[in-house]
């Protein structure tokens, strides 16, 4: 049997490649036979994973990571009939059993049969089942003819991996947010954040016809890096308000709709935790009648947070004013196989250069930590990992 390493949280901060056990059809001593075992070609660092690495969520000590797989299938369980083995396959982050009625109304994000403990799975993630991650050599993917996406010419996929890598997650959830928004041909958008889900969200707009997009953060790299396509840009840092800046840019101090691309560790001025503040200012600028995409992740229990209140996952949010200016509010993870096929075409087609437009950078799995450390810092970079060194 062949070894197998993956990178394990290790406490605030901190995380390490350890030698971990090889997967087994089976969880939580239940056998899965519908399942595969897949090695990783391309395995990513999320920022939801920074969410557990900076201990702000309760995840376990000694939880295996990554939740973001595109890889090779090397086994099949008995009862699986369509996934061969060598098959290339995009794996999404929601593990979802196809059978219950969620799935099968096509909401694979809150699946009632993955985990026990709430709706919706997914892997290497605090209270999303107990799956086990994916930022390793190997890992078992369940209920496999309905969860993976085959690539349909191996040597195409391989020759487009860093832009089919972001399948998994980034690309649909940035997509998500902005189909749920009301993106469409000649939309003026904003998008709250430029760390990858927020350059994602920025290329699925244009993707989806959006006449001019809007991206706001502090981070000047990032800016710099969405302006390189195409993307207009406002710094938080200057104290001239959002409406303003966008008045700068449209010639009107609102947009058409908005999406949330950075969750509940946003901050304010002087870099101050404001969980709400994201939500607050995108209402304020969101026309009447106007939608807003919250991709962001926003979470039930935050134990690093600095209020009791924002401890327990309540905000403080202007919802009076989104009530008056009649807006719509879409939550929740990203129902991932509702879009990655989709996508997929319009990545082997040329449609979009998604892997251009998150500055992905492809590392090794034992650099992984320092890796981390630098996506915690704000490097404008999407780090896929390669674990079997099978990257061109």
């Amino acid at each position: 049997m062949a070894n197998n390493h993956g990178i394990v949280y290790m406490g605030n901060g901190k995380v390490e490649v350890q030698s971990i056990e090889f997967p087994k059809l089976a969880i939580n001593n239940r056998k899965c036979e519908h399942g595969v075992i897949v090695k990783p070609i391309a395995t990513n660092i999320c920022g939801s994973d920074q969410h557990m690495v900076r201990g702000r969520t309760t995840a376990p000590i000694g939880m295996v990571l990554g939740h973001e797989i595109t890889g090779e299938v090397i086994e099949c369980g008995k009862d699986v009939e369509f996934i061969k083995k060598g098959d290339i396959v995009s794996v999404p982050f929601n593990v979802a059993c196809g059978r219950c009625r969620n799935c099968k109304e096509r909401h694979t994000d809150v699946c009632l049969h993955v985990n026990t403990e709430r709706a919706g799975g997914a892997y290497g993630y605090v209270d999303m089942g107990g799956w086990i991650g994916g930022q390793a050599e190997y890992v078992m993917i369940p209920y496999a003819d309905w969860n993976v996406l085959k690539f349909p010419d191996k040597d195409q996929a391989l020759a487009k991996i860093r832009d089919l890598a972001c399948l998994t997650d980034i690309l649909p959830t940035g997509y998500h947010g902005c189909i749920t928004a009301g993106v469409t041909t000649g939309s003026t958008v904003l998008i709250s954040g430029a760390g990858p889900v927020g350059l994602a969200a920025a290329a699925a707009a244009f993707l989806l016809g959006a006449a001019v997009v809007i991206v706001a953060d502090f981070n000047k790299a990032r800016l710099e890096h969405a302006r390189s396509f195409g993307c207009e840009t406002i710094n938080l840092g200057i104290h001239d308000s959002i409406a303003d800046q966008i008045e700068h840019i449209l010639g009107v101090p609102e947009v058409d709709c908005a999406v949330d691309c950075v969750g509940f560790e946003a901050k304010g001025h002087g870099n101050t935790e404001a969980p709400a503040i994201v939500l607050n200012q995108l209402m304020e600028v969101t026309r009447a009648a106007g939608a807003i995409g919250i991709s962001g992740l926003y979470v039930t229990e935050d134990p690093g947070a600095k209020s009791e209140s924002a401890r327990l996952g309540t905000l403080s949010l202007k919802f009076g004013l989104g009530w008056a200016k009649s807006h719509s509010f879409f939550t929740g993870q990203t129902p991932v196989m509702k879009y990655n096929r989709g996508l997929m075409m319009a990545i082997l087609h040329d449609r979009i250069q998604i892997a251009k437009a998150v500055n992905v950078e492809v590392i090794s799995l034992m650099s992984a930590p320092e890796a981390y450390q630098a996506f915690d810092s704000g490097v404008a970079k999407k780090f896929v990992i390669d674990p079997h060194d099978m990257i061109q």
